[in-house]
C-alpha cells in the first residue's frame, strides 16, 4: 500500500518536531529530499491528475513536430497534458494504474522523465520556474498529513471534473480524517 510505504520512509528519513499539541511536522526541510517514494507518488499523482489539464501554445515561425507534421506560423496548438498522462504509447499498458514505482530507477533514485513526456510543469523555456519549490511544499504538506492522520476516501461518491482551466472536482471529495496519535 502506497500510504504505508510513505509512512515507513518518513519514519526512516525524517526528524519531526512537535507543534500545537500533538501535531508533528518535518523539522529539517533538507531531509525531504530523501523521500524518494513520496516524490514518486507525487509525480504519479501529477501524471494522472495534472493541475492544468491542457495548455495552449502558438507557433512563432513554421516548424515541425517530432511526428513530422508541419506547423505553420501563428498556429495555435493545444497540449493535452491530462490525456498525455494516460497514453499507453508513453506510459505502457498500465497507464491508468497508480504506480509510483514507475518513477524509481534500478539505482533506487527518481527517474527523470523528459518534460515533453511528463509535462505537468510544461517544458523548454516555458517550464515552471517553481517546480522544485512546488515539490518541496508538496512533500512538506503530504508528510505532515500522512504522519499525523489516517485519511480515507468516503465510498460511493459521484466524482467528476468541473469544466475549468484548472483541474477541479464538480462536487469536491469527501474524506474521513482520523488523528493517528490520539
Amino acid at each position: 500500500m502506497v500510504e504505508n510505504k510513505i509512512r515507513k520512509e518518513i519514519k526512516r528519513h525524517l526528524s519531526m518536531k512537535q507543534v500545537e499539541g500533538s501535531l508533528q511536522i518535518p523539522s529539517n526541510y533538507d531531509e525531504l529530499s530523501k523521500l524518494t517514494y513520496l516524490h514518486a507518488a507525487l509525480c504519479e499523482t501529477l501524471r494522472l491528475h495534472p493541475p492544468v489539464p491542457f495548455e495552449f501554445r502558438t507557433c512563432t515561425k513554421q516548424d515541425f513536430l517530432p511526428s513530422g507534421h508541419r506547423v505553420d506560423q501563428n498556429t495555435r496548438i493545444i497540449i493535452g497534458i491530462h490525456a498525455m498522462g494516460r497514453m499507453e504509447s508513453l506510459w505502457g499498458e498500465d497507464c491508468y494504474a497508480f504506480k509510483p514505482e514507475r518513477w524509481i530507477g534500478e539505482d533506487g533514485k527518481i527517474k527523470r522523465e523528459s518534460p515533453t513526456k511528463f509535462s505537468a510543469f510544461l517544458a523548454g523555456p516555458r517550464i515552471c520556474p517553481g517546480k522544485e519549490v512546488s515539490f518541496l511544499l508538496m512533500k512538506a504538506t503530504a508528510t505532515a498529513i500522512i504522519h499525523n492522520y489516517n485519511v480515507h476516501v468516503v465510498e460511493g461518491q459521484n466524482i467528476g471534473p468541473k469544466n475549468s482551466v484548472v483541474y477541479q472536482l464538480k462536487k469536491g471529495l469527501m474524506v474521513r480524517i482520523k488523528k493517528r496519535w490520539s
